[in-house]
């Protein structure tokens, strides 16, 4: 949106913010040197916020594997619990059997 500039206008409309949440944020990636202004009214987005935008994209995509990674080592949790449960009247108890070992 802002790569070839964008008024404030533009970006209030795009993101569907309030007029003072936008003031409040432009004013934050403008201090972080995120954007610039061109002085024509005029926003642009600048290297350091591409970067920042690269950056996120791809801690996005990892995050999305690692929950994805984290809700399949659940499901087989859940699968194996299962599989001992549904055996456990024919066979002896994990703990019962190490109490007698021990």
């Amino acid at each position: 949106m802002a790569e070839d500039g964008a008024s404030k206008t533009r970006i209030m409309y795009q993101v569907n913010l309030s007029y003072k949440l936008l003031c409040k944020y432009l004013t934050q990636v403008l201090d972080a040197g995120m954007l610039s202004f061109d002085g024509a009214g005029c926003y642009r987005l600048t290297r350091r916020g591409q970067d920042f935008l690269d950056k996120y994209e791809k801690y996005v995509r990892a995050h999305r594997l690692l929950e994805e990674g984290l809700l399949n080592v659940n499901n087989e949790k859940m699968f194996l619990e299962e599989m001992v449960g549904a055996n456990s009247e024919s066979r002896p108890n994990k703990r019962a059997v190490i109490s007698k070992v021990a």
